[in-house]
């Protein structure tokens, strides 16, 4: 059993991680440079829609998962890294709420106008929050493999 919760839970930020290296260093650079404000807006917010759902789906396995597996351990034995990744992940769905909640909802009310410039003010304010939480998700797998 708890093989399958840590499969579920490491499944779930791969997803996670993996999808802001894609926006972060993939999608963003090359629609930055190939595309217009009324072409480009419209498809990130399109993109951030569909990935941010799994983000959420992300976030309620990784918490449930992981204090599951924490549950099952005596939190005094439990490995310091593993308190690292669990205040890291916190401090990532905290990000990731505001995000969703503040300049997303923003992006999306300024695309669904065609109020470029709000729209893009909106974006430049989700990068570096993105860019903040993919650093810390990496934080988060460093701690859990060196900090035993």
């Amino acid at each position: 059993m708890y093989e399958w919760f840590k499969f579920f839970h490491l499944a779930a930020g791969i997803v996670w991680l993996g999808g802001m290296a894609l926006v972060i260093l993939a999608l963003r650079p090359v629609v930055i440079t190939r595309m217009t404000p009324p072409e480009r807006l419209p498809l990130m917010c399109g993109v951030l829609t569909r990935f941010f759902a799994m983000v959420w789906g992300s976030i309620a396995l990784i918490l449930a998962s992981g204090f599951w597996m924490l549950s099952m351990t005596d939190m005094g034995l439990a490995p310091k890294g593993w308190h690292a990744m669990s205040g890291l992940g916190l401090l990532m769905c905290f990000i990731f709420a505001h995000i969703w909640f503040a300049p997303f909802r923003r992006l999306k009310a300024a695309v669904a106008v065609s109020d470029w410039p709000a729209a893009g003010r909106a974006l430049a304010q989700i990068h570096p929050l993105v860019v903040t939480n993919f650093g810390l998700g990496w934080l988060a797998v460093l701690a859990v493999v060196v900090w035993r």
